[in-house]
């Protein structure tokens, strides 16, 4: 990697606050950029051009994502005078849709935490650990990796609200609910290592993997489709179940760490059926409409 592009990533790091997976992403796509057609500071727009041939292949998304980066790095390139020119225009600019994102029906959220709940009546930590991580991916919408590094400290004592670590260390406070509260309570009078995290393991903290095996193995034993649960659709099924039940966006947007409401408003679609019996049953023609 070049000198230019190292330079880039330590300014998203220091300026911007990245977070360690975001970096490695920019990493890996400017890597990837620079195999193809070599020192970015030096290419020339032809070079840039001949990119969307090098991407052929990839998924729209994909290829946006890496364009993206790239548009960054050059726009820095031109700030610091390594750059006369800015070969921006010369990426390819798919038609990128943001996918839906995947939600857990009730039943299915159900059936996850009755399982889990009798298999944390056996009093067996792994079990009573199980639990406690359910809790908090579904009642707070915590990031796999919010959750799995969470330190011992931020579990609360009085107040009902947990201190979470999100995306470029920003800090934000999320409620946790008298259920989370005593599995958790639960999982610490069990838990032995001596260690700053709440979820300890021998690589320092339990595993964004491991907590992908645990709930995919947890699916299978409550019925659910072990392809369709995952920490991010957990996250999502919280945003999607409060939002059902009447939470204000912005609230949501707080809760769940966005940084951009837009990125919020994805999950208003997953309550259109709701919105259009609001308006057919409550609004004024409606109900001039029922008096006919």
């Amino acid at each position: 990697m070049s000198a230019a592009t190292e330079a880039f990533l330590d300014m998203l790091a220091a300026e911007r606050g990245a977070a360690a997976n975001t970096l490695a992403a920019y990493r890996r796509d400017l890597d990837h950029a620079e195999e193809a057609i070599g020192d970015l500071a030096a290419a020339d727009r032809d070079e840039v051009a001949r990119l969307a041939m090098v991407w052929a292949s990839l998924a729209p998304s994909t290829v946006a994502r890496k364009s993206s980066a790239l548009r960054q790095f050059f726009g820095f390139a031109v700030d610091e005078g390594w750059r006369k020119d800015d070969p921006s225009g010369a990426l390819p600019r798919p038609p990128a849709r943001r996918p839906l994102p995947k939600i857990l029906s009730h039943d299915a959220v159900d059936r996850l935490f009755e399982r889990a709940e009798l298999e944390a009546e056996s009093d067996t930590p792994v079990a009573i650990r199980q639990l406690a991580l359910l809790e908090l991916l579904y009642g707070s919408g915590l990031r796999a990796t919010e959750l799995v590094s969470l330190p011992l400290s931020a579990v609360p004592r009085d107040a009902p609200l947990l201190t979470v670590m999100g995306k470029g260390g920003q800090a934000r406070m999320v409620p946790v609910s008298e259920r989370a509260r005593e599995a958790l309570s639960r999982w610490i009078a069990v838990r032995t290592e001596k260690s700053r995290y709440l979820f300890p393991s021998r690589s320092k903290h339990l595993t964004r993997v491991r907590l992908f095996q645990i709930l995919k193995e947890l699916a299978v034993r409550a019925d659910v489709a072990p392809e369709s649960v995952s920490p991010h659709v957990l996250r999502h099924a919280f945003a999607t179940h409060l939002l059902e039940g009447g939470a204000d966006l912005r609230v949501l947007q707080t809760l769940l760490g966005h940084a951009d409401i837009s990125t919020t408003q994805i999950y208003t679609h997953v309550d259109a059926a709701r919105l259009v019996q609001l308006v057919n049953t409550r609004h004024p023609l409606a109900r001039s409409a029922t008096s006919d």
